[in-house]
């Protein structure tokens, strides 16, 4: 099982997870952030899909393949989205094959299929988000 672990600051990589797993109580540092990065997102897990989507804090949304984002052991990454100002508020491992899919409101989902203009190499900036896509800029 592949795990995707991301930075705040919009760093990360592609860990085993069998290189993850900790053999002491105290745990194991698997993303080395930058000092005043903050905080780090929760792994998501690869095998889920081929291509991830990364949202700004500036509602700017990419679209990279999975593929594109190297596998490592540990460290500090490799740039997935570029900011001005803010960071990464959310990423989210799915199938291109199926459309990108989020919450809306309490009960209802929306799927977006035509993801070309959302689509880029690892490292942009990225669009802005489509229509609809939640304030809180999270995929839910």
């Amino acid at each position: 099982m592949e795990l995707l672990v991301a930075a705040s600051d919009g760093r990360g990589f592609v860990v085993d997870g069998e290189e993850a797993v900790a053999q002491t109580r105290a745990g194991k540092q698997v993303l080395t952030p930058a000092r005043g990065c903050g905080r780090p997102h929760l792994p998501r897990r690869r095998r889920q899909g081929d291509a991830v989507a990364f949202v700004g804090d500036n509602r700017r949304m990419l679209i990279v393949k999975l593929d594109d984002i190297p596998l490592m052991t540990r460290g500090r990454g490799v740039i997935l989205q570029r900011y001005k100002s803010g960071g990464l508020a959310d990423a989210k491992v799915f199938r291109l094959a199926d459309g990108l899919s989020w919450r809306q409101g309490e009960n209802r989902t929306r799927t977006e299929t035509d993801l070309g203009p959302w689509l880029g190499a690892r490292g942009g900036a990225g669009r802005l988000v489509p229509n609809g896509f939640p304030r809180s800029n999270r995929f839910g």
